[in-house]
């Protein structure tokens, strides 16, 4: 996989630079052992919550040409993970990449296609397993759950992050992903159509900065939207299993790469949310204006290969926040540290970073909830204190002249 690390506009790679690499996996490949090591089926850590986690998948229909990009409606494939009440020790666990396996199939070439590498590679995706239960009974205590909405990465699904859905719907959160259409890899329906990402560099910086601006603007605009109808499920709308339970009162907004940016731009917009996290998003777009919430920005070790622009442009919205805000540089970490894919891509640490097939999903959820109990919850904790066990942290005060919220 060839991406630019901040989560910039992606770019593919020429053929002749890609064949040596695709030589070098087809030889893993057929050696068996170093296969299965390299490119492992996915196995994912068993939430350390108390409360075992349930899954479902909803559609909601919104907006026409709310993507700039035509004139037909966006259907938002979104999927919750929530606490669940006991199952049996049977019970079907959710595939990895769909409802189905078929669906996963169809995700995984999706991804290959997207990433521009041979789609063996991500053969053992469709035969995953996550810990969720489809459609269980959501757990009896607990109260009321605060909601925590996902944006993944440009071209990314709603799953790419499923072991951190799962450690944060273990301890009592309701995690919502969307699958953006005309962006993420393949969106496959429930009616059995598949929308294929339109997304794509054209070389040119300037074209591209506007193109990632525009894509950023319609997932904030897909953010609302998805708390709005989720709103309304808690209120009773049909089909809402979690009708009663769900506290829209407290809300973080969250996202990967352009789904951080996404998530920051839907928290300037609107003051239903009342934190944000952001692994390693550039922010694209406008970096001024009233950003009230408390904000946690991951980001990947500082290199050399790093876009310059990034932490100017992060800094500078963090500093202008009327919140504390907070940036936790990851040692070790690379851009995809943050999601699954150290789970099953070749441990390269210039692609997933250098802290191993867990160790990177360990401390993004456990820094996540640190911030999210703190913001969400009024834990008392000393956050600075609880986020500097896994790197290094920045604190951003609100200056004087910041407005409070």
């Amino acid at each position: 996989m060839v991406r630019r690390r901040t989560g910039r506009t992606p770019w593919r790679a020429r053929w002749w630079l890609a064949l040596p690499g695709s030589a070098v996996c087809a030889a893993l490949i057929a050696s068996g052992p170093v296969s299965a090591w390299a490119l492992p089926v996915p196995e994912f850590p068993e939430p350390s919550g108390r409360f075992p986690v349930g899954t479902r998948v909803l559609e909601f229909s919104t907006r026409p040409g709310g993507d700039g990009r035509g004139e037909e409606s966006r259907t938002l494939v979104t999927q919750l993970w929530y606490p669940a009440g006991r199952s049996a020790p049977d019970a079907p666990r959710m595939p990895y990449l769909g409802r189905t396996e078929a669906e996963s199939r169809t995700v995984s070439s999706a991804l290959a296609g997207y990433a521009g590498v041979p789609g063996f590679l991500l053969d053992g995706l469709p035969r995953a397993r996550s810990h969720a239960v489809p459609g269980a009974p959501v757990a009896r205590e607990g109260g009321r759950l605060p909601v925590v909405l996902f944006s993944p990465g440009l071209g990314g699904m709603r799953t790419q992050n499923t072991a951190w859905a799962e450690e944060l719907a273990s301890h009592g959160y309701v995690v919502a992903a969307v699958d953006h259409p005309y962006d993420s890899a393949a969106v496959v329906l429930a009616d059995g159509r598949t929308l294929r990402t339109r997304v794509s560099a054209t070389g040119d910086r300037e074209q591209d900065a506007a193109r990632a601006e525009g894509w950023t603007r319609a997932r904030a605009a897909d953010l609302r939207t998805v708390l709005t109808r989720l709103t309304r499920m808690d209120r009773g709308e049909p089909g809402g299993t979690l009708a009663g339970r769900l506290d829209t009162g407290r809300v973080a907004v969250t996202g990967h790469s352009i789904g951080g940016a996404a998530a920051l731009q839907a928290a300037r917009q609107d003051r239903r949310f009342d934190a944000v996290i952001d692994l390693d998003g550039f922010p694209h777009g406008p970096t001024g204006g009233h950003l009230g919430q408390p904000v946690l920005a991951l980001t990947q070790e500082i290199g050399p290969g790093t876009d310059p622009d990034y932490l100017p442009r992060l800094t500078r919205v963090l500093e202008l926040g009327a919140a504390t805000n907070y940036r936790l540089t990851v040692p070790g970490s690379a851009h995809l540290t943050f999601t699954d894919a150290p789970l099953y891509l070749p441990p390269v640490p210039g692609v997933v970073g250098s802290l191993g097939r867990t160790e990177g999903h360990r401390i993004t959820a456990a820094a996540s909830l640190s911030f999210l109990d703190a913001t969400l919850r009024g834990a008392s904790a000393d956050l600075p204190t609880a986020l500097a066990a896994h790197g290094e942290v920045t604190v951003h005060r609100p200056k004087p002249h910041a407005v409070p919220r």
